[in-house]
């Protein structure tokens, strides 16, 4: 069976610029620039997490909270643990 991490991320769109980060209980924060849109700040979410966890865009995708800013980022080809690691690690 491959493996699957999901995280739980609040998302800020319409930032100033784009970040993501993790507080000291794990709790993941993510800011993009762009508007929520037509999807457009899901996917620039799903992009983000690629590039922090260094993973193909296309394994990327929001699964639950598309219109909500509490969103669940599943990532596939990447165990739970590896993904919180790497996010932690920056």
């Amino acid at each position: 069976m491959a493996e699957v991490a999901e995280l739980r991320v609040r998302l800020t769109p319409r930032a100033a610029r784009e970040d993501l980060t993790v507080d000291a209980a794990g709790a993941i924060a993510a800011r993009v620039t762009a508007p929520p849109v037509d999807g457009r700040a899901n996917t620039a979410l799903e992009r983000l997490v690629a590039r922090r966890l260094d993973v193909p865009p296309s394994r990327v995708t929001v699964v639950r909270g598309a219109s909500a800013r509490h969103k669940v980022v599943r990532v596939e080809g990447l165990a739970q643990g590896e993904a919180e690691d790497r996010l932690a690690a920056g």
